[in-house]
């Protein structure tokens, strides 16, 4: 059973691979500060997968606590790194500290996979690299755009780290996930999106507001050139994107890569505008949502999803739910969270 070290593992979209790795014969092991993770989330991880987690409680910026998970574990075979701080808002109010966390963090990891003989990264990217695309749908050979905020240029340099790093290092091999919208959750409910810090993503907003938790909420933009006027997003669900992550080991561990570095996109493939998945939620749960409409929001762009003929075909990879399926497994987990995180 190959040992994947997974960085962020008690996050979102950590903790759903985390239980897909394991589903699929891997034995997964986390590092997690829980800087924007709740602990009691560690139980329902544990709970599917039917022992306990092993989680390291590491801030991976600080290189000697990192080098010590892996003096740890000496027989890892490949790292995904998801530990990133990841809100937009916070990213262009508050830049320095989303260049020190997301570079160092990814610098120190690095640095440990070749002290200790770690082959492989699959690396938690995004569809922000490419700014405002002058054409959809994106591909993979779609050229990084200008940068919307200073969290979606710290992905854009990850990647060219990573690149150079391959390039000096001709026995390690990377690939660049960059994936779309993540969202819904586990179907068991045991596990969702749940983070310390305020929400906010649209479907978490979406249901909080149905379970009174917000008073209301605003669609930011009424007035983009897409088909209602409002973003228009690629929606994928939390664990068709977890099992890309665990078909992404198995594309390396196998060497089916025909470069050091392989990049492909994670999304339906079709976008859905803010305006669609409000109305795909009201249909699916018969709640009519408190909404207005507002506008632009800094940081957004108008419209973005990908092209997964890449990813269907070389990670034999394909999305099974559509915005429907996430936004009733959101809902279920809204309703779950509070039992199942104690809070």
């Amino acid at each position: 059973m190959a040992k994947i070290l997974v960085t962020g593992g008690c996050g979102y979209i950590g903790s759903h691979t985390v239980v897909d790795l394991s589903d699929n014969g891997f034995t997964p092991i986390s590092v997690d500060d829980f800087s924007n993770a709740h602990k009691s989330l560690t139980h329902g991880i544990s709970e599917l997968l039917g022992k306990p987690l092993v989680n390291h409680e590491v801030n991976l910026c600080d290189l000697a606590a990192t080098e010590e998970v892996f003096r740890q574990h000496p027989d890892i075979d490949a790292v995904i790194h998801f530990a990133a701080h990841i809100y937009v808002p916070e990213s262009i109010s508050h830049p320095l500290k989303y260049y020190r966390n997301n570079l160092n963090s990814l610098i120190n990891v690095l640095d440990c996979c070749g002290k200790y003989g770690v082959k492989n990264l699959i690396f938690s990217s995004s569809c922000s690299v490419y700014g405002n695309a002058e054409e959809l749908p994106v591909t993979a050979a779609t050229p990084h755009g200008e940068a919307e905020c200073s969290y979606a240029r710290t992905k854009q340099m990850g990647e060219h780290i990573i690149r150079d790093y391959c390039t000096s290092n001709p026995e390690f091999n990377a690939v660049l996930l960059r994936y779309f919208n993540p969202a819904g959750s586990h179907e068991t409910s045991k596990i969702g999106e749940a983070p310390i810090l305020e929400n906010t993503h649209l479907v978490p907003i979406i249901t909080e507001v149905a379970n009174g938790h917000r008073e209301s909420m605003t669609v930011f933009g009424t007035d983009y050139p897409t088909r209602d006027g409002s973003c228009i997003r690629d929606f994928i669900h939390v664990m068709d994107l977890a099992h890309a992550h665990t078909k992404a080991v198995e594309f390396l561990l196998q060497k089916k890569n025909d470069k050091a570095c392989e990049v492909f996109n994670l999304g339906s493939g079709d976008g859905v505008s803010v305006l669609e998945a409000i109305h795909a939620f009201e249909k699916v749960t018969g709640i009519k949502l408190n909404y207005s409409l507002g506008d632009r929001r800094e940081g957004d762009i108008a419209a973005i999803y990908a092209d997964t003929t890449d990813s269907n075909e070389r990670l034999e990879w394909v999305p099974k739910r559509n915005i429907e399926d996430i936004v009733k497994s959101a809902w279920d987990w809204e309703l779950a969270k509070q039992d199942v995180l104690g809070i």
